[in-house]
């Protein structure tokens, strides 16, 4: 499982790790700061790791669908055939919740919660304001890489609305300077409108099944392939019926995730084809995520210290590879 990161001074590092059936332990990080991340250069990084495991060991690399990574896959594939090359669940879940996020209908109402979310933080005394009436609670501020901060925004939102309500429509708000400006009119009218906290609950209950499965996914225990293809099942069944069984309403939702997902041609022929089936239920009991590599960015920023930072890369990786086994 290979990812890349930059940490808090931009240095770009490639992680590496690998899973098994007994758990996810680091294998080798490369900063590559001068270097472009074409897909050469992953590729090369990875056939690399490759060798150093023996490709007879190796079963599958899994990244996510980034047109490097996919262009280093088909030079792989030239390579050693063997070897399959994995899209990450984590990041075509959250790709999925994208798409459904960028219906009109959904879109709208997450431009509204971000506007707001922004609003109130970006001023002192609003920001004051809010934390005295939710009791010092925060409200969860969208992320720009993961979708699912979203989800969490608004499901934060809808745990304060009495809260926020209240707060926008008393008299210290009227006395606030930013309540007539367009920005704090425009909050507060989003506060008030009952279309807004309508459209919330039904984001909530169309991207809920996902965000559960993302969760899953992402997790320390790595669900294997077949695993997540039959919890995304269950959760087009959940859209389904939280839209009421409204074909109308749902069918966008469910074409968006079908796209992603190419395991339904096992569901409608694997019978027919009991030793190709055998194969590729192997091949779905492996580790459907690359976000295990992940857990390693903060370990291996905490070891880029201003006197380890003097260390060579191969120093670097040999201490982070004791730190993530004590």
């Amino acid at each position: 499982m290979t990812d890349a990161w930059s940490d808090r001074k931009r240095r770009s590092i490639m992680n590496l790790c690998v899973n098994s059936k007994m758990d996810t332990v680091f294998l080798s990080s490369k900063e590559c700061s001068n270097k472009a991340h074409t897909s050469q250069k992953i590729y090369e990084y990875v056939e690399s790791c490759i060798q150093q495991v023996g490709h007879e060991h190796v079963v599958q690399i899994v990244t996510d669908n980034a047109t490097n990574n996919m262009g280093a896959a088909k030079l792989l594939k030239e390579k050693i055939p063997s070897i399959f090359w994995t899209s990450c669940a984590t990041h075509t879940i959250n790709l999925m919740l994208e798409g459904i996020g960028a219906l009109p209908r959904f879109k709208k109402i997450l431009d509204q919660a971000k506007k707001l979310t922004i609003f109130i933080y970006a001023h002192h005394k609003s920001l004051a304001m809010m934390r005295s009436y939710t009791n010092k609670r925060e409200i969860i501020r969208p992320g720009v890489t993961r979708f699912a901060s979203t989800f969490l925004t608004l499901q934060s939102l809808a745990e304060k609305k009495e809260q926020l309500r209240h707060m926008f429509s008393s008299t210290e708000w009227e006395e606030c300077k930013f309540s007539s400006t367009p920005k704090g009119i425009a909050s507060y009218k989003t506060v008030s409108s009952v279309q807004f906290w309508s459209g919330v609950a039904q984001c909530l209950k169309v991207f809920s099944p996902l965000v559960k499965v993302l969760r899953m996914v992402d997790a320390d225990w790595k669900p294997s392939m077949g695993f997540v293809y039959g919890e995304i099942k269950v959760a087009k069944e959940e859209i389904i019926t939280s839209l009421g069984g409204n074909e109308k309403a749902y069918k966008p939702i469910i074409d968006i995730i079908n796209k992603k997902i190419k395991a339904s041609w096992w569901g409608l022929f694997g019978g027919t084809t009991p030793h190709l089936t055998k194969i590729a239920m192997r091949i779905l009991s492996l580790t459907s995520s690359s976000s295990g590599c992940e857990r390693n960015w903060s370990t291996f920023e905490g070891v880029h210290t201003k006197i380890r930072d003097r260390l060579e890369e191969s120093k670097l990786n040999n201490l982070v590879y004791v730190q993530l086994l004590i």
